[in-house]
């Protein structure tokens, strides 16, 4: 079933069910790849078990964690707009179950009930507006706060914990690695995290939801 998450929070009953129409089962193994950087890209994306790892290759040849997807969330779906070349690597870190939408599809699907085409004008509206409130935060809030964002998201279901290294935190969040040194320097002396080989603790994770939400308006 499509559920009415991220890019589809604010879809219509009618384009839910367009969707669910032309929706593909797709069983993914633990460690099997979805999606390669760079693979030609024409379909969305919804998973219905299971947890996958967004990823891209940093220019050093370095893996960079981007984002952990689970059950309800949704990706790739600029493809329904524009296919092209995919911007990032999707794997499963356990055995998942997913919905996949074709662009074909769907607009063979549009083709037959052209109001729903103007429900996806106003999903794309909300989907650029949705960029760019991440790139206003990026620029705009305090490393503090994009960093909290990151590990209390990261580490989510990884028993607070988050391996990744403070160059990839630092890339992930569009800082310096110096500055996200003195961060968790800062942070360790408070008592909030705990840095690890190629990682971080989280031993006061409500601190850091707090922190994390500062931002919000």
């Amino acid at each position: 079933m499509v559920t009415r998450t991220g890019f589809l929070a604010g879809a219509s009953t009618a384009l839910i069910e367009a969707l669910e129409a032309v929706a593909r089962p797709v069983v993914l193994k633990k460690g099997e790849v979805l999606i390669e950087q760079g693979d030609d890209g024409d379909a969305l994306y919804s998973i219905e078990t299971g947890i996958l790892e967004v990823s891209v290759l940093s220019e050093e040849g370095r893996k960079l964690t981007l984002d952990i997807l689970r059950p309800g969330a949704m990706f790739g779906e600029i493809a329904l707009f524009d296919p092209g070349p995919r911007t990032a690597t999707v794997m499963a870190l356990e055995p998942a179950r997913l919905l996949s939408v074709r662009n074909s599809d769907l607009l063979a699907r549009l083709k037959d009930s052209p109001d729903l085409a103007v429900d996806m004008v106003k999903l794309a509206g909300q989907r650029m507006r949705l960029m760019n409130r991440q790139l206003t935060d990026q620029v705009f809030l305090p490393l503090s706060v994009r960093l909290a964002r990151k590990l209390v998201y990261l580490a989510a279901d990884r028993g607070d914990v988050v391996s990744m290294s403070q160059s990839e935190l630092a890339e992930f969040t569009g800082a310096t690695r110096e500055a996200v040194s003195r961060t968790l320097s800062d942070w360790k002396a408070e008592g909030l995290v705990e840095p690890i080989r190629r990682g971080v603790r989280l031993i006061d994770r409500a601190a850091l939801e707090q922190m994390a939400a500062e931002g919000d308006i």
